[in-house]
Order: structure tokens, then C-alpha cells, then sequence
């Protein structure tokens, strides 16, 4: 809550025509990359969690696009190939994901070990959307599982309770060399899992989808430099004997090194109609406008904090470029720590976001 005498200090700005001609997002462009987008169809075949896509199910599943450099498109392409696909049912968020690979090494074995500390493969799922809670799973070649849940974004305090676990998750790896042989070349390492949708919880609900639910979710690998010591693969060291930082290899990237921007992830949406097959229904691209324009208010004003030890009390002051024609209106209050921006739609939809990032969205009229 806002005090009183805060209150007096609330000012309302609404953000007419601007006749700059400049794109919206000037400057900030790493943070708004090309988001991407997954249709994952129903199915009433049985699964085997095996780390082999046996099923004729997953013939039928669509891959996605191969993963790319975390910081963007306009970065290095990756040295090796990942992907993944998805199915579900009544359960059950069903992920297949295929991770190229000419030496494959794992050596943690223990539950909830660190294992971005090796190779790995990461899912972050956000299943409401608002970008607060969500969860992640984290996962080596050796089928060794490392799962938390934020309590919401890192840069907002979240904390990270390593103690959760994804009760009846099922998950195997299958090596297509040989886990830990530096002495040959392997070819890849598949992923194969059964998330049940009753273990991810927001509060007591269960985040069981229906036909036509999208969440928010992301996938990440990381890859590092390594040498071989004493006929074990090590995380390689530069000259100053400081481990070399890793890659990170993504499926809808996010702008910059850190994958606890749940905005910026991409959209899963969950079918049972066969038309899915053939279009598109996922590409809400004048509500994606918006929302991205919303989230540079929001960077724009913790910019301006960091620099000035307050929010910004108008728009004014945060200088931002024409907004998308999308957007018909916005209004912001502002204190010295704490602010909340509105977004009105042209098609009459509303969203709102405060200081700590915790965005609502209305329905359009």
C-alpha cells in the first residue's frame, strides 16, 4: 500500500501521439528478440519414459527450431545441434529433447546437485504467465535432476527453494556414444520426460491445462570449454587459472546472460485440435507488442532509478521512443519507490505492471 503522503506525490500521465519517428524499442533491442512458439498436440498413447521416442506419437510431434545464443540471433550459432519436442495428456507435459554431442560427460549423480556445473539441459516453465512464480528443472547426462522453484525473478529477491522437488517426475537419458570416454567420438544424448502437471502448484492448484492454455516456457543448455586431465573431462581455465564461462544455448532467446527474464521466454500452447496442425493460432502479435512495450516502460524506470535513486515521476523523464500502434493509451503513477504503469490496447485490453514486476492482463472488451 501507498501512503497518504505518498500519495500526494502520485502524478498521471498519459501518453498521447508522439510524432518521433524512431522505433519504440531503440537502445533496448537485446531484450525484445523474436520470441518463439510450440503447439503441443493431445494424445492418448501411452508414454514410455525411456530416453527412446519409440512411440508413433512423437513421430507425428513437430521439433523445434534449433536452439540459439542466449544473447540472440545476431550471436555465434551454436557448435552443436538442440531441440526438442512436446506432447501431453490428462498427466502429463511429455518433453523429448535431442542435444548433439562428440564428447558426453556427467559425473554428478546425487539429487539436486548443481549440475549446470557440467553440461547440462534446463526447462523453465511459468504456467500463469505473470512472470513471478515458476519453476525448473534442470537435468545431466547422467539422468541426474536439479529442480527449484523462484519465487520470482532473481532481480525482484526471488529465492531460489532448492527444497521442491517435481513429485513422480519421470526422466532417462540415452547416450548415443559412450557417458565419459574421452577416447572416442559420440554423436548425441536424448532427454525423454513426464512432468506431472499435478506436482507443478501454484498455492493448492494444480497448473493443469485445458485445450487452447499457453504457458510461459523457456529451454536452455549449457555447454562449456573442457580439457582432459588424469582421463576425466574438465571445465577448461584461462591463463589466470579462472574457469572459461560457459555457452548458453537457448530455444527462444532472451537478450542477455541470464535465463530468470520469464518475459522474455517463449509461448508453449496446449491442443487438441487437429486444424493446430496447419495454422498458427499462437502468433498474438499486437498483444505481444504491447506487453513488450510495457516491459521497456518497466526497464526504462529501474534504469532511470539506478541513475537517479528514484523512479522516474513522469514518462516524460524516461524519454520513450513512439509507441507500437497497438498501443492506445498509458498511464503511470510514480513515487520515489514504487510505480505502477497502465497499458489500454486499441482492441481494449488492459495491462498493468508495478516496481516488482508482477503484471496483470483483463480480458479485451
Amino acid at each position: 500500500m501507498v501512503s497518504r503522503q505518498l500519495l500526494l506525490g502520485l502524478i498521471l500521465v498519459f501518453v498521447g501521439c508522439n510524432g518521433n519517428s524512431q522505433n519504440a524499442f531503440e537502445g533496448w533491442e537485446h531484450l525484445f528478440q523474436a520470441k518463439q512458439h510450440y503447439i503441443a498436440y493431445f494424445i492418448s498413447e501411452e508414454i514410455e519414459v525411456d530416453g527412446i521416442a519409440g512411440e508413433q506419437a512423437w513421430s507425428k510431434a513437430a521439433w523445434t527450431n534449433e536452439f540459439a545464443d542466449i544473447e540472440g540471433y545476431e550471436k555465434k550459432k551454436p557448435d552443436y545441434s538442440t531441440r526438442v519436442k512436446m506432447l501431453w495428456d490428462n498427466q502429463n507435459l511429455y518433453l523429448l529433447a535431442e542435444l548433439e554431442e562428440p564428447h558426453i560427460w556427467a559425473y554428478y549423480k546425487e539429487h539436486d546437485k548443481i549440475v549446470y556445473h557440467e553440461n547440462d539441459f534446463e526447462i523453465f516453465i511459468d504456467p500463469d504467465g505473470d512472470t513471478r512464480e515458476y519453476f525448473e528443472i534442470e537435468i545431466n547426462a547422467q539422468n541426474t535432476v536439479f529442480d527449484l522453484f523462484m519465487t520470482k525473478p532473481y532481480r525482484n529477491a526471488g529465492i531460489p527453494l532448492i527444497s521442491w522437488d517435481v513429485q513422480n517426475l519421470k526422466s532417462a537419458v540415452e547416450v548415443d556414444g559412450t557417458l565419459n570416454n574421452p577416447s572416442d567420438t559420440d554423436q548425441k544424448w536424448t532427454v525423454e520426460m513426464a512432468i506431472p502437471f499435478r506436482s507443478l502448484r501454484l498455492g493448492v492448484l494444480a497448473q493443469t491445462p485445458q485445450n487452447g492454455t499457453t504457458w510461459k516456457i523457456n529451454f536452455s543448455r549449457v555447454q562449456w570449454q573442457t580439457e582432459i586431465i588424469n582421463g576425466n573431462y574438465v571445465r577448461k581455465k584461462d591463463e589466470n587459472e579462472n574457469i572459461i564461462p560457459e555457452n548458453n544455448w537457448v530455444w527462444s532467446p532472451v537478450g542477455i546472460v541470464n535465463m530468470h527474464y520469464p518475459e522474455r521466454w517463449g509461448t508453449l500452447k496446449f491442443s487438441k485440435n487437429e486444424s493446430d496442425r496447419t495454422n498458427d493460432p499462437v502468433t498474438f502479435s499486437g498483444e505481444m507488442k504491447a506487453m513488450d512495450y510495457i516491459w521497456l516502460l518497466y526497464y526504462l524506470q529501474h534504469d532511470f532509478r539506478k541513475n537517479n535513486d528514484r523512479f522516474a515521476a513522469s514518462l516524460s523523464r524516461l524519454s520513450p521512443h513512439k509507441k507500437p500502434d497497438e498501443v492506445a493509451e498509458v498511464l503511470m503513477e510514480a513515487t520515489k519507490s514504487q510505480f505502477n504503469i497502465q497499458l489500454t490496447t486499441k482492441a481494449g485490453g488492459i495491462v498493468t505492471i508495478n516496481q516488482d514486476g508482477k503484471i496483470k492482463k483483463s480480458d479485451e472488451k
